[in-house]
């Protein structure tokens, strides 16, 4: 799991690889988003990914996600064919202001990619109790 803090690292250039040239073209990852009482949650199909090679960042009110995908080919082995017309996935996203970017959770497993934003607490839904009396 990619923590809050890992997003972060990698907006201010930490631990996570930068992200790849703008000029490379980019292929844009089919996503699904969910709305729930409790904020979204995005699903990106992101294939040959890897957890080293992709780069989550929110700044202000935009959220992109860029992978790279990397091909070990062994040695004095070429590619004759490949489905994959690029290496790289690029998608961006603006964020609702009710949205918590602080408190951004990201999974990638088996080369799918899930992020949940939360909403505000402020602004998520609460039971009021009824007494009666």
């Amino acid at each position: 799991m990619v923590s809050q803090q890992e997003v972060t690292q990698s907006a201010r250039g930490g631990a996570t690889p930068p992200p790849a040239p703008r000029n490379e073209a980019a292929t844009r990852p089919p996503v699904d988003v969910f709305e729930t009482a409790d904020g979204i949650k995005l699903v990106a199909d992101m294939p040959g990914v890897s957890k080293e090679h992709l780069h989550l960042q929110a700044e202000g009110n935009t959220l992109t996600i860029e992978g790279q995908v990397q091909f070990d080919m062994p040695e004095k082995m070429e590619a004759l064919h490949a489905e994959v017309r690029s290496t790289l996935y690029r998608c961006s996203f603006v964020l609702s202001s009710e949205l918590d970017t602080s408190h951004i959770e990201a999974i990638l497993k088996d080369g799918v990619l899930a992020v949940r934003i939360p909403k505000r607490q402020e602004l998520r839904p609460r039971r009021i109790q009824v007494q009666t009396g």
